[in-house]
């Protein structure tokens, strides 16, 4: 029973860390990356329009006042 323990044992000391290596870094972005971070930018800038349409409405209607009906139906 000893013997597996000290195998294990002397395996577990002989190990060393991994490194990564740094050989496979990309420097630049590609134009498939500015196209697509271009794209995410028009849906973004699309969004806006009806997001500051609804804020504008929104901010009317809280600073106007009611307008009374003039007849009850």
């Amino acid at each position: 029973m000893k013997a597996p323990i000290n195998t294990i044992l002397a395996l577990a000391a002989s190990t060393t860390t991994a490194f990564a290596a740094n050989g496979a870094q990309a420097d630049d972005p590609g134009i498939l990356c500015w196209a697509f971070l271009g794209f995410c930018a028009v849906i973004f800038a699309g969004q806006l329009v009806p997001a500051a349409m609804l804020v504008i409405g929104a901010a009317k209607a809280l600073l106007t006042k009611p307008v009374e009906a003039k007849g009850k139906a």
